[in-house]
């Protein structure tokens, strides 16, 4: 097959199926893993595709990440769902870490009753929680990202390495076979550190988390125990999950 019947196929494949990679290029065209490299290059200098991590996906879909207000003000029924669930794995006396997204605070709204300890970032977060008898809040201290609304940077980073945490709750943009990845590179430093300072991970996504990547990659799927989801992925999701060992969680509707 010529390079450009590949080309045209590959869209035809992104038409369906919304993103591809390397390794399915490999598989459907009997092709080496440089040549799938070079289709892509060239889609891209194209215009036809937008390169990621592995692989490729349509321009569309790299869309520009909306402000933080603009996605509280879309907080679905779904993201309700998963804060619930990850609420109820929060107990009396726990040292919690939220990060700055807002499937997170959907969580951070289900934590008023608890008697905790809660560590954020999240300006957002930590007003919420104010309203919480029983919670000890501390807020990281360190830039304000004005548009998103979290703290951020070296002090931020450095203030978490003194803290040891029960559980973090994580918010996430992609998860993958390449790990979970995030927008904006200063958030996913923070969340690199929560990660590391806490004895459980629970990664919180709507189902269309799924099979996407962005920009920085803060964690390799083995530094999480948990996500909780909206619904059961598909077999190729749950299959990778297991490879990496991490549970599966889908909040009840």
């Amino acid at each position: 097959m010529y390079q450009e019947e590949r080309m045209l196929s590959i869209l035809d494949y992104l038409k369906e199926y919304e993103r591809i990679s390397v390794d399915k290029i490999c598989e459907l065209f009997l092709v080496s893993r440089d040549t799938a490299r070079r289709d892509l290059v060239k889609l891209e200098e194209e215009g036809a595709v937008t390169r990621t991590r592995g692989g490729a996906v349509l321009p569309q879909l790299r869309h520009e990440i909306k402000s933080y207000q603009d996605r509280l003000n879309v907080v679905s029924d779904e993201k309700k769902r998963i804060g619930k669930a990850a609420a109820d794995y929060v107990g009396t006396g726990d040292v919690v870490i939220l990060d700055a997204s807002t499937t997170v605070q959907a969580c951070a709204e289900f934590l008023i009753e608890k008697h905790a300890t809660v560590i954020t970032n999240s300006i957002h977060q930590a007003d919420i929680l104010s309203s919480g008898a029983g919670l000890d809040i501390l807020l990281l201290g360190g830039k304000l990202e004005k548009d998103h609304r979290f703290l951020y940077g070296s002090a931020v980073v450095e203030k978490v390495s003194a803290y040891y945490a029960d559980i973090a709750f994580i918010g996430v943009v992609g998860i993958s076979d390449q790990g979970l990845t995030i927008a904006h590179e200063e958030d996913g430093m923070v969340k690199r550190k929560m990660i590391e300072q806490s004895n459980y991970v629970i990664a919180l996504a709507d189902s269309s988390k799924f099979q996407k990547s962005e920009f920085f990659r803060f964690a390799k799927l083995e530094d999480i125990d948990l996500i909780i989801t909206d619904k059961i992925p598909d077999s190729l999701v749950q299959e990778m999950l297991r490879k990496h060992e991490v549970k599966l969680v889908v909040a009840e509707r």
